[in-house]
């Protein structure tokens, strides 16, 4: 047994060949959506995988599913497009093992052109600042932390989801508020590959304007509007480029000020 087990989200994958496409080289727990009912549990080159198909569909559902289930020292989230590289195990551990105060790590994983949110320089602590900027499948962190902390994905965002993607973001707020010691590392472990349409953006029109704002009332409570307006004028030439600044900033208000804490505060 490894002392990694790598967290798969996957949707409607032949999970025979997952593992080799992935370059699986830990135990890992696959959730594969839009799929009948199934357990499978495989080897592949001496690691152990288990695999369970289900017909539920959204990202956090499948992140939750496969957390529950985790029984090693390290978890390391995934997707489905992500290819990983040689050595990411050994390269994990050693930086768990030379920095015994982390809780979690952020870890590089090369993005898409076009896609790129962050690249680590440096071995440094994440705070409330900065943590926005990680995808899900850049963490790895110690099981047991998690466990104890209780924490877990949104239903609510996400791919497959009501609203649109920001349950990583929620996910490490929640680590945050749950007091994990979160860092982030200059080491690559892997690099992600697109080949399917994105499952939750559709362009920056009214949806996008929206959803963003139902997350920022989740992510700044109080500070949501001004956050909103930050958001829209640093990055006006690439969302507004279709839509006024004006427009999108009033219907990202209409997502915050719709959030009922009574009904959708349960759903997450």
């Amino acid at each position: 047994m490894t002392r990694i087990q790598l967290l798969v989200a996957a949707v409607s994958q032949d999970t025979g060949a997952l593992p080799q496409k992935m370059n699986i080289q830990s135990d890992a727990i696959i959730v594969n959506q839009k799929m009948a009912y199934s357990f499978e549990q495989k080897d592949f080159n001496g690691n152990e995988i288990r695999i369970f198909n289900c017909d539920e569909k959204g990202v956090g559902l499948s992140r939750n599913l496969a957390l529950l289930r985790a029984d090693h020292e390290l978890v390391q989230f995934c997707d489905e497009d992500i290819v990983l590289d040689d050595g990411y195990t050994a390269l994990v551990m050693k930086e768990f093992d030379d920095h015994p105060e982390a809780d979690m790590i952020m870890f590089n994983v090369k993005a898409s052109e076009g896609r790129v949110t962050y690249h680590n320089t440096d071995f440094a602590k994440v705070g409330y600042l900065n943590y926005g900027r990680y995808p899900a499948y850049a963490i790895a962190a110690r099981r047991e932390r998690l466990h104890e902390a209780g924490v877990t994905f949104s239903l609510l965002f996400g791919g497959g989801a009501k609203y649109s993607n920001g349950e990583d973001s929620l996910f490490i707020k929640d680590c945050l508020d749950k007091g994990l010691r979160i860092y982030r590392s200059p080491v690559e472990i892997g690099h992600e590959i697109v080949e399917r349409p994105s499952t939750w953006f559709d362009g920056f029109n009214d949806k996008f304007f929206f959803d963003r704002g139902v997350l920022y009332h989740f992510l700044y409570g109080k500070l949501a509007v001004p956050m909103c307006l930050r958001f829209l004028l640093k990055h006006k030439e690439e969302v507004c480029s279709q839509m006024p600044v004006s427009k999108g900033f009033a219907i990202m208000k209409k997502g915050v000020h719709s959030v009922s804490m009574q009904n959708i505060g349960k759903e997450g």
